[in-house]
């Protein structure tokens, strides 16, 4: 089987984990960075060309299959369009933008290139996750009635120092940053959201980030379901929890843990949930701990899409999608706080 040709167009802390499965799966031929020293550390290790303008790369890389855009959020809808108009696949790190219409112009794009744009939603392989969506998918929970979920991590003012995080426009927001993964589950095993109201504060980052720090959400989805979702980077001194609690007609489900890796309860009618695998650790960048690490299982399934024609584990409309949603939420927490 042939090895697909990547190009990773942002080389911060995330690019890491992204070379190292680019290497396992295919191969990175090249790399960019405004940062000229994040790039050539990055195309050294993995013997990649190395590029400081992304325009110069589309025009010298030819033979390349995708880019893997982990720029900063701002900028991944304009270089996703780009890579796409040259001709390339495009797997875009989360959030897919920071606005609805940049998502939507992405998809159109993408379209239009008949090329395929993959989002990276890596939670919905956390195996507590996996199963508790199949269990639904196959009615064991019955009618759903309503989810909780809880964020509750910690960014101190270091995470921001000389940063584009923090800023309204490369940023966006802590539920595109931090939590979009966690929102985009909410769609997946639950469903669209019809209605949100939001009530948001920034209490201890005054000064150091554009946006809020806290929210605390009440969510309507199209099917009846109600919900909510709370959430805050003030945990002190550390990550405390990342959970979602379902009641349903036939059980109530509790998955936590701090990065939604373990099933902490568990009661359902006729069925239990046995022998879950271990998940892969989080993401660990020193002072700070992200997500659970499963980008792994992600390039698998970009490889077996292309190379095999496998069925995509998350397109572009899911990744607009979770844009929509926390859409939803700021317009109303500015609505709210404007009364």
């Amino acid at each position: 089987m042939r090895k697909l040709k990547f190009a990773l167009v942002g080389c911060g802390r995330i690019a890491q984990r992204h070379a190292e499965h680019i290497n396992n799966n295919g191969v990175l031929v090249a790399v960019c960075d405004v940062a000229k020293d994040k790039a050539e550390s990055l195309g050294v290790k993995y013997g990649a060309t190395v590029y400081t303008d992304i325009d110069e790369l589309l025009k010298n890389e030819k033979e390349i299959d995708v880019v893997s855009v982990c720029s900063p959020n701002g900028v991944h809808a304009s270089h996703s369009i780009k890579a796409l108009r040259a001709g390339f696949h495009v797997l875009c790190e989360k959030p897919m933008a920071i606005n609805v219409h940049d998502c939507g112009e992405m998809i159109k794009e993408a379209e239009k290139a008949n090329k395929r744009l993959f989002a990276i939603k890596q939670n919905r392989f956390n195996p507590p996750v996996a199963a508790v969506k199949e269990a639904i998918d196959k009615g064991i929970l019955g009618k759903i009635y309503s989810i909780q979920l809880s964020c509750f991590w910690n960014r101190n003012a270091d995470y921001y120092e000389n940063s584009w995080k923090g800023t309204k426009d490369l940023d966006g927001g802590t539920l595109y940053t931090q939590f979009s993964h966690f929102v985009d589950l909410l769609y997946w095993m639950i469903g669209d959201v019809k209605r949100a109201f939001a009530l948001t504060g920034n209490f201890a980052h005054k000064g150091i980030i554009d946006f809020e720090d806290t929210g605390a959400v009440a969510l309507e989805f199209y099917n009846g379901a109600i919900g909510t979702i709370n959430y805050t980077v003030n945990s002190y001194n550390k990550n405390m929890e990342g959970s979602l609690t379902i009641f349903a007609e036939k059980g109530t489900i509790k998955i936590g843990g701090q990065y939604l890796n373990e099933l902490e309860y568990q009661n359902i009618e006729g069925f239990e949930f046995k022998d879950l695998p271990i998940g892969n650790k989080a993401n660990n960048y020193g002072n700070y701990v992200g997500s659970m690490s499963n980008h792994d299982k992600v390039y698998e399934n970009l490889v077996d899409v292309l190379l095999n024609g496998s069925s995509i584990s998350t397109n572009s409309f899911e990744g607009l999608k979770t844009v929509e949603i926390i859409d939803k939420i700021y317009q109303s927490s500015k609505q709210l706080s404007a009364q």
